[in-house]
């Protein structure tokens, strides 16, 4: 296949790329500096919906997944703007290009989230299920109406519905670990509302399935079948890493910290998402359990590090934290990993008055701590 993908520097786009790259199909990419355009990149800047036409002729599909990270910084006015508008115009600047085409694409892949759903609570909701209320869900709304064109050029039109995408390379997923590691992990307000997730291995696999079965069209909820509370996904992961997992943040925390409505669509509502179409047209989840699929990206990451960074090291997390913490500023943690030299400096200016204990209490935070074998010490 000849396929084209947007937003192929984010984190599904990367995982897409190597999965059709490994199966020996030809990528190409839609990327606004011109400067770093090669043979396979197209330049387009879809804020003064500029694309070369001509160059979107004879893709077999197309893969729209630009938008800017919903995640990154608080929702005031201006961002909420540049969060639709990154999402509605690149999408638009793509769907005029295709309805011109002599030749164009047999499928368009046009990513869209379950936030269209918005706050459903206890309502299992399948692509037949209303839409709801709330910023996201009104993203959602524009987002999707924007692909709806191409249909009137007889192109196949799958609106990905994504859920929350599992990988420890980044997402929600990349940004707990750290935590979670350190035993600080809780269940977010009172943990009750549901979480729709799915890995980026198995969403990557709906991807390539939506894109060579001509069964699927329209919306497509990108989920693995079995959502679970909050509060679930927080033991899981707890147990996974075997760590404690005792220390809640409040809903008034986390309004706090992000904004009342990033908290409240983001973090506290509920919605138990529902993959139909995938499972009615046959395709079969690898990873369908949460205890599944997080004990598989685990190993995984684990795997990735020792390749990198070596074995892990025989010394204990735990005990090199306590150190760090009571004992730094006199040198003796240096010792206890068998740093030496450092240890005597160390020890000679009682720890530089906090300053060898700062560096390497931000080590260990950031899992980069080593013993004298250059092995990580890591949970």
């Amino acid at each position: 296949m000849k396929v084209l993908i947007s937003g192929a520097s984010g984190l599904i786009g990367k995982a897409l790329q190597d999965e059709l790259k490994n199966s020996g199909d030809e990528v190409y990419t839609l990327v606004r500096d011109k400067s770093k355009i090669s043979q396979t990149d197209i330049f387009w800047d879809p804020s003064h919906s500029q694309v070369d036409i001509a160059s979107l002729e004879g893709f077999d599909a197309i893969v729209n997944l630009a938008g800017e990270n919903i995640a990154t910084g608080r929702w005031n006015e201006q961002r909420k703007q540049q969060i639709l508008e990154s999402r509605v115009q690149s999408t638009q600047t793509l769907a005029n290009a295709l309805i011109r085409l002599k030749n164009p694409p047999k499928v368009f892949i046009s990513g869209s989230a379950i936030g269209y759903y918005g706050d459903q609570k206890d309502l299992l909701c399948d692509e037949n299920g209303p839409s709801g209320e709330g910023f996201l869900a009104d993203v959602c709304r524009q987002w999707e109406a924007a692909a709806l064109p191409v249909e009137e050029k007889g192109i196949r039109l799958v609106l990905l519905r994504t859920g929350i995408v599992l990988s420890y390379k980044g997402g929600a997923l990349a940004k707990m670990l750290p935590i979670f590691k350190l035993g600080g992990g809780g269940r977010l307000g009172s943990g009750d509302q549901d979480m729709s997730w799915i890995t980026l291995d198995d969403l990557v696999a709906a991807i390539l399935f939506a894109i060579r079965n001509e069964e699927i069209r329209g919306p497509v909820n990108g989920v693995a079948p079995k959502p679970v509370t909050n509060a679930v996904f927080t033991q899981e992961l707890g147990e996974a890493l075997n760590r404690p997992t005792v220390l809640p943040v409040p809903k008034f925390a986390l309004e706090l910290a992000v904004g009342k409505e990033m908290a409240q669509e983001m973090l506290l509502s509920s919605l138990r998402a529902e993959p139909k179409k995938l499972m009615d047209a046959g395709f079969a989840f690898k990873y369908p359990e949460l205890k599944q699929a997080l004990n598989y990206l685990l190993q995984k990451e684990k795997a990735e590090m020792e390749s990198q960074n070596g074995p892990k090291s025989p010394k204990s997390f735990v005990a090199t934290l306590l150190f760090c913490i009571f004992l730094g500023t006199l040198g003796v943690h240096r010792f206890y990993v068998e740093k030496i030299g450092t240890g005597i400096l160390m020890l000679l200016t009682f720890g530089g008055f906090g300053i060898w204990w700062l560096i390497d209490l931000i080590m260990i935070a950031s899992m980069r701590f080593r013993d004298k074998n250059d092995y990580l010490i890591e949970p």
